[in-house]
């Protein structure tokens, strides 16, 4: 389950993350709630943040993913860790000095987005060079635990710090835990790395990407799968904090173990698909989807908070089993030296819909309630889920009657 940790680079790698990324996710918490508190509870003043934060990343990913495979990986994500600290910190003092206006938060998601999208291409693709393919499965799994690991202690942290300090403090305690991250990416011994031969710089490398892509139909349907569950399925950053105060009417600390929850599904998922080895199916990747669909629309239907957090525990799960199977089907269908401009595609769809899906699923939260807004989500991943399973079926279906056929014509013509 933990062969990976193995490999020095990436115990320092996954050190590291696992506090930055708890500062990130308490600062989330924070963003959202400061947020609501600026805008008198506007579901739609989420959406925009949400689309601030994520629209660079329609914009600018596919050309990162293209710099990834050019550029030294390491030095890259020391230069967008140390980014987003000076954004958390600048955006912290002015929470803590009381300057703070919600202009300024969509400024700083802005920001944030841009460093975002040069980031986590990066980032995916660095992974396959600190363990190699043989262990990529397992790492993979381990980086979404360590991910979720922060995703659950974050929120609480978050929530426990709003309500005991306030939102800005939230904002310092992120800067300072990019120092982790930092000092893990310098330890690292860039000999150990399998980096193979860089890929040279010219023209229309997006585009070759984008034809390997193209022309590998098991890729385009987990990246068609992915676009969805990303666009409409992932905005529990715009419902959960509504169906926490609007329908719930909890407080902050509250909030942060409805995320906590959902978190904590995702991290006892990530730890059973750890064990993994081989790449996985495309039923797989179907089957979870379809899991996550239903329960999502479930969590509309739930009575009260409790059930909530319980529902979304179970949603965290088929969430991550889903995308660290589709991470993994990815990464070991695509050679190395296409490997940063695929995965910037994996990431486009994932979090670059996101801006499309928060204009539309937080007006829509706002109108209708966060029920609503849970309900579109969930209903879209399962019809897409349905969908693309129908489509594979009758693909395979046709080959199998084309390959009957030939077997026929050679036979007729033996006789």
């Amino acid at each position: 389950m933990f062969s990976s940790l193995s490999v020095r680079n990436y115990r320092l790698f996954a050190g590291g993350q696992i506090v930055s990324l708890t500062g990130t996710w308490a600062q989330m918490t924070a963003q959202d709630w400061l947020v609501l508190d600026l805008s008198h509870n506007s579901g739609t003043a989420l959406g925009v943040v949400t689309a601030l934060q994520f629209t660079p990343v329609l914009l600018l990913t596919l050309w990162a993913g293209a710099l990834a495979d050019r550029l030294d990986k390491r030095k890259v994500l020391i230069a967008t860790q140390a980014a987003s600290m000076l954004l958390a910190l600048g955006m912290g003092a002015l929470v803590v000095t009381g300057s703070a206006q919600l202009w300024n938060v969509y400024v700083f998601a802005l920001l944030l987005g841009t460093v975002n999208a040069f980031d986590t291409p990066t980032r995916q693709s660095f992974i396959s060079e600190m363990v190699g393919p043989d262990r990529l499965p397992n790492a993979v799994s381990l980086n979404s635990a360590t991910f979720n690991s922060a995703r659950l202690l974050g929120p609480a942290v978050g929530g426990l710090v709003i309500a005991t300090f306030g939102t800005g403090p939230a904002f310092l305690l992120n800067g300072a835990s990019y120092v982790a991250v930092l000092i893990g990416l310098f330890a690292m011994r860039p000999g150990d790395l399998l980096t193979g031969k860089r890929v040279e710089r010219g023209r229309g490398q997006v585009a070759e990407g984008l034809r390997f892509v193209w022309g590998r139909k098991d890729l385009l349907l987990v990246i068609a799968m992915m676009s969805v569950l990303g666009t409409l399925g992932m905005n529990f950053n715009l419902t959960l904090p509504l169906l926490a105060k609007v329908e719930f009417d909890v407080g902050p600390a509250s909030f942060g173990l409805l995320s906590a929850a959902f978190a904590g599904g995702a991290l006892i998922g990530a730890l059973i698909g750890a064990r993994r080895t081989t790449r996985p199916s495309a039923r797989w990747v179907l089957s979870c989807a379809v899991v996550f669909g239903v329960l999502e629309c479930a969590v509309a239907f739930t009575p009260n908070f409790g059930i909530a957090a319980l529902v979304l525990l179970f949603v965290g799960l088929a969430f991550i089993a889903h995308n660290n199977a589709a991470n993994a089907r990815v990464q070991l269908g695509t050679p190395a030296h296409l490997r940063g401009r695929v995965m910037s595609l994996y990431m486009l769809v994932f979090l670059g819909g996101t801006p499309l899906g928060s204009l539309i699923v937080g007006p829509i939260s706002e109108r209708y309630g966060p029920r609503a807004g849970l309900l579109l989500g969930g209903a879209a991943v399962l019809i897409a889920a349905l969908t693309l399973a129908a489509a594979r079926m009758r693909a395979r279906n046709r080959e199998t009657a084309s390959e009957r056929q030939k077997l026929t014509s050679v036979a007729a013509v033996s006789n």
